[in-house]
């Protein structure tokens, strides 16, 4: 099974999205909720190469980007592939 993280800030309409379609697809993920976490945002920022909003999502240790990359992804079946692999 693939490692999944999201960074998150509780009330990110964004990251609620990101997470729904997660959910939708029973992928289990692990969630850091970074909202006023200044270490863990910039523990994120490091890991997203420079990146700055959220939410930030890895598939084992690589950045695949944002919300609009997941659900692009998802659509072109890049999302399946890369977690059945």
């Amino acid at each position: 099974m693939k490692k999944v993280e999201i960074y998150t800030w509780r009330f990110c309409p964004f990251c609620i999205r990101a997470k729904s379609l997660l959910d939708q697809k029973k992928i289990k993920y692990i969630e850091y909720p970074i909202d006023g976490d200044e270490e863990a945002r910039s523990n994120m920022r490091v890991r997203a190469n420079g990146r700055n909003t959220v939410p930030q999502i890895f598939i084992n240790d690589q950045s695949i980007g944002g919300c609009d990359e997941l659900y692009e992804m998802d659509q072109n079946q890049g999302l399946d592939k890369i977690l059945q692999k």
